[in-house]
């Protein structure tokens, strides 16, 4: 029998990405199951804010949670923008964080940046906590290339790749993006614990 751990998360995008690689356990949004609470995330890092999620999911639904933040992490933006990528021009769309993100790199040589994702599995009734950080390098490009993908994907050029993440199919993208390698890394550390 899989074991069931449930994906803080609303994002079908994301969760069709944890199944993919998480495929010996039963996965299900937290919205399937009745959770539907806003949690805020007050974390300082990518950490701290999937650690809170994971951590209210797994106590409210009494099974253990995973939980992803993740974001867009510009050199030379000083990290910009960061944890607050999802919401990074205010509306939350991913057209508008675009539009603002190249605006604001107008003219910048330095266009390197990384995906980060922390990935958190949390179980309430053993206090457990697994984590791990994946990323994946690149650099920005000064216009949108393809459509596939979500968030930033079609101005982020990947390294490993060779081309925008727009452009990628999504086999492509989860062999080298950020989550799949958190995941993986998580993935790891679940076996060693035998959970």
């Amino acid at each position: 029998m899989k074991s069931k751990i449930v994906f803080a998360s609303g994002n079908r995008h994301k969760l069709e990405e944890v199944k993919a690689i998480l495929s010996e356990y039963e996965i299900a949004l937290c919205s399937d199951l009745g959770f539907n609470e806003e949690i805020e995330e007050t974390g300082a890092t990518f950490y701290e804010n999937a650690l809170i999620k994971a951590k209210r999911v797994s106590e409210v639904l009494g099974v253990p949670a995973l939980s992803d933040d993740s974001g867009l992490c510009v050199e030379a933006l000083s990290g910009a923008p960061g944890i607050f990528s999802a919401r990074y021009a205010g509306d939350g769309k991913d057209e508008s964080n675009i539009k603002l993100l190249l605006k604001n790199m107008e003219g910048v040589n330095n266009r390197n940046a990384e995906f980060v994702s922390a990935v958190v599995y949390y179980d309430a009734k053993k206090d457990k906590t697994l984590y791990y950080i994946g990323k994946t390098e690149g650099r920005i490009l000064t216009e949108k290339d393809g459509n596939n993908g979500f968030g930033y994907d079609p101005v982020f050029y990947s390294f490993d790749l060779g081309k925008s993440m727009g452009v990628a199919t999504s086999e492509e993208k989860n062999s080298v993006s950020h989550r799949a390698r958190a995941l993986n890394g998580l993935k790891e550390l679940l076996k060693k614990e035998k959970i």
